[in-house]
Parts: C-alpha cells; structure tokens; sequence
C-alpha cells in the first residue's frame, strides 16, 4: 500500500499510548500488531481529516481481537489516535475480507 511506504515505525507518547488503553482496553503492542496481520482493510477518514490526513483500518492483533484504528502518518511514523473493538458493522466488511483472501 502506498501510504506505508517509507514508514519506520510508530510514534507513540502518553497521550495517544494511554488514550485507547483508558477507554477501550485496547494496547499499543495491540494496536501495532494489527499492521503486520493479514488482511488488513485502510480507508480515508476523510470526516476527520482536517488539519491532517487521517486513515481508518481494520485488522486483527495476534490474539485476533478485531480492531477499529483511526491513525495518521507523521514524520515517517504511524501515530495512532484511536483504537476500539470492531463494531458488528466493521465486522462483517472484515469478515468477508477474510473469506475473500483465504487460499
């Protein structure tokens, strides 16, 4: 995908690393982890991206716990703002990403 291109790594700080661990229980290493498991779905936020571009993704941690991300790029880095349990909505689009990439 063309928009990780060039990415190092994660930028986290206590702000975005504890916000969605407070609200939704969900960890930074989970959040990471859902970029290198397949298939990941990523989308435009185009709702919220002013002032920056922001992405959405959909995509499963190792422990496959199926996740909601919004995130931007920032100086080669992901920085993720959000991240919550899918909704049953999220879900279904997730699961027929699934049915359609198995061998």
């Amino acid at each position: 995908m063309e928009i990780f291109k060039g990415i190092e790594g994660f930028a986290w700080d206590a702000g975005n690393a504890d916000k969605s661990k407070e609200k939704h229980n969900v960890s930074p290493i989970e959040c990471e982890e859902l970029f290198f498991n397949a298939p990941l779905i990523v989308g435009d936020d185009e709702k919220h991206s002013i002032p920056e571009k922001r992405f959405y993704a959909l995509g499963r941690t190792n422990l496959d716990r199926r996740l909601f991300i919004v995130f931007t790029v920032r100086e080669k880095k992901l920085r993720v703002i959000s991240a919550r349990d899918m909704n049953r909505k999220e879900r279904k689009i997730y699961e027929d990403a699934e049915k359609d990439t198995e061998i």
